[in-house]
């Protein structure tokens, strides 16, 4: 079992069960939610693998480190309620887009990092795999013979290094992009320069 610590995952959409599966090959402990409920996740962390267990949102918001995968509408009612954070690690894969049509959200100027923060009280927030395709998340890091990146950004100094050692253990290669009013700007989609590219470091 890997060193790192337990993992909570709320939503299981495209982004959330890519992250999951990427935890699993790497055989990394984590909580996977939705709104749902446990029961309704039982076929999907049964084949993803058995370092993978379903729970309640407030169970897998209550881990060490908690990545959030959620359409942006339903992301107030997805963390209302939950305690506060407390200082630990929450990790921001949204993107303020709306399917079917992928309509960007008006955030006023503002990041859509920095509207979430607002909705994590107490978490320290860091914008990362977000950004990426999920099958390229789902699929062998090294397989174009280097590491395939992942960016992250994020105000406290700590919890990026976290999530980039968290990063590393997954096999990517992880990229520091500085606070969130920049770096998370840069991989937000749309209108960021980063999303969707797949890029690889060697050496």
């Amino acid at each position: 079992m890997s060193k790192l610590p337990s993992i909570g995952i709320i939503g299981a959409g495209h982004i959330g069960a890519a992250f999951a599966r990427a935890l699993a090959r790497r055989n990394i402990p984590a909580i996977l939610s939705n709104s749902r409920g446990p029961e309704s996740l039982q076929a999907l962390v049964q084949s993803i693998g058995p370092s993978i267990r379903a729970g309640t949102r407030e169970q897998a918001a209550a881990q060490p480190i908690v990545l959030v995968a959620v359409n942006w509408s339903k992301l107030p009612a997805a963390l209302s309620g939950l305690a506060d954070f407390a200082g630990r690690v929450v990790i921001d894969s949204n993107n303020p887009i709306e399917a079917p049509l992928f309509n960007p959200i008006d955030l006023h100027g503002r990041t859509s990092s920095e509207v979430f923060a607002d909705l994590v009280p107490g978490a320290h927030v860091v914008k990362a795999f977000n950004h990426l395709n999920p099958r390229l998340l789902i699929a062998d890091p090294a397989e174009r013979g280097g590491r395939r990146v992942l960016f992250l950004a994020g105000d406290d100094n700590r919890a990026k290094n976290q999530v980039s050692a968290l990063i590393d253990e997954l096999g990517f290669a992880a990229i520091d992009l500085g606070e969130l009013a920049e770096g998370g700007r840069l991989t937000q989609f749309p209108g960021g320069p980063l999303p969707s590219l797949e890029l690889v470091q060697f050496g």
